[in-house]
C-alpha cells in the first residue's frame, strides 16, 4: 500500500465544494480542511506508485478550484499502537 499526503491550495470561495469533489475520487480516503498556508490535506492510498500519479496528476489537480498541490509519499507509518508495542518490555 502506498500512502500519499497531498497539500492543496484551493480557491478560498470554493473550499467546501473542492473538498467534497476530491473526497469522491477513487483512491482518496480522507480530506481535511486545515489552517495555515494550505487549505486542504488529502490522503491518497493506492496499491502502486503509478496510481498516485493517476489520482493526483490526472484527477485531483483537475478539480475546479484547485490552485496548487504538493505531494508527499509516506515511507513508513507510525501509530500510537505501534509505539506502545515498540517500547513494551513484554509485560
Amino acid at each position: 500500500m502506498v500512502t500519499a499526503i497531498v497539500f492543496i491550495t484551493a480557491d478560498v470561495a470554493r473550499i467546501p465544494e473542492v473538498a467534497e469533489q476530491i473526497a469522491a475520487l477513487e483512491g482518496v480516503t480522507e480530506v481535511y480542511s486545515v489552517t495555515g498556508r494550505i487549505d486542504l490535506i488529502a490522503l491518497v492510498r493506492v496499491r502502486q506508485h503509478d496510481e498516485v500519479a493517476a489520482v493526483v496528476a490526472d484527477q485531483l489537480n483537475k478539480v475546479p478550484g484547485v490552485v496548487d498541490t504538493e505531494t508527499h509519499i509516506a515511507f513508513r507509518a507510525y501509530s500510537s499502537h505501534d509505539l506502545e508495542a515498540a517500547f513494551s518490555l513484554g509485560s
